[in-house]
């Protein structure tokens, strides 16, 4: 399943993106030595990559009868704005699961609770306002059966969801999100967390839906000027 394929279908049940602000990164820091250090190959995939995925999402709302633009018809598609690609926010992660995962209740933006499982998290370094290498902790959501439809089709899904000190300011004041996919089954496998490809849910559009607010526990204490901005039409 591809990125673009899997963020679409998980903006339909939690709650995408294009070339409105398409201007990419292709360096590495000089602050942090060689630890997060690309090939200029590895670079340009990166940003090729994020492109396609920002041009398909945007064919998406613009024609695709699932779109929120297509359904509320009070609204209008004026495409999404983004960050600047930048290769270096592309973190990786072994998942660290919980012994115990605990349910919890994230509220959604029409006031209801969503019990969630809490059930493991990640841990990578990105740069941070300063270019310093900054240690992320994003914790893991999966449904829970008390949401029966996604839990039958899409109860080994892991989804993130935070806030940062860009969210109210250039970034949508409820948050963003991330889908990984499929839970992988060996437990020492690697996962990919491309900051780049956050984005808002689609409450961020359209009144007529109701998204997951991320909790206080995953705000994070940095400016990730990665990803989908706030949304103008």
């Amino acid at each position: 399943m591809t990125a673009y394929t899997l963020t679409m279908r998980f903006r339909s049940l939690l709650g995408f993106p294009l070339l409105c602000a398409c201007a990419v990164v292709l360096t590495s820091c000089n602050k942090m030595g060689d630890t997060l250090r690309l090939s200029a190959e590895d670079n340009v995939r990166i940003v090729e990559e994020n492109l396609r995925h920002r041009a398909e999402v945007d064919t998406f709302f613009r024609s695709d009868p699932n779109s929120p633009f297509t359904r509320d018809t009070s609204i209008s598609y004026g495409g999404i704005n983004w960050f600047p690609v930048n290769p270096l926010y592309r973190g990786r992660s072994v998942l660290h699961r919980y012994d115990n995962p605990e349910t919890v209740i994230v509220l959604g933006t029409k006031g209801e609770e969503r019990p969630q499982l809490q059930y493991g998290y990640f841990e990578f370094s990105v740069p941070d306002e300063d270019g310093e290498l900054r240690s992320l902790k994003m914790n893991v959501y999966k449904f829970t059966p008390y949401d029966t439809k996604r839990y039958a089709l899409y109860k080994d899904h892991l989804s993130l969801w935070f806030t940062d000190r860009t969210t109210g300011h250039e970034a949508y004041e409820v948050g963003r999100y991330i889908e990984l996919g499929v839970e992988h089954p060996e437990p020492a496998y690697v996962y990919t967390i491309d900051l780049n490809m956050a984005y808002n849910p689609y409450c961020a559009y359209s009144d007529l839906y109701s998204c997951a607010i991320p909790r206080k526990e995953d705000h994070l204490e940095i400016a990730l000027r990665v990803g989908e901005m706030k949304y103008h039409e």
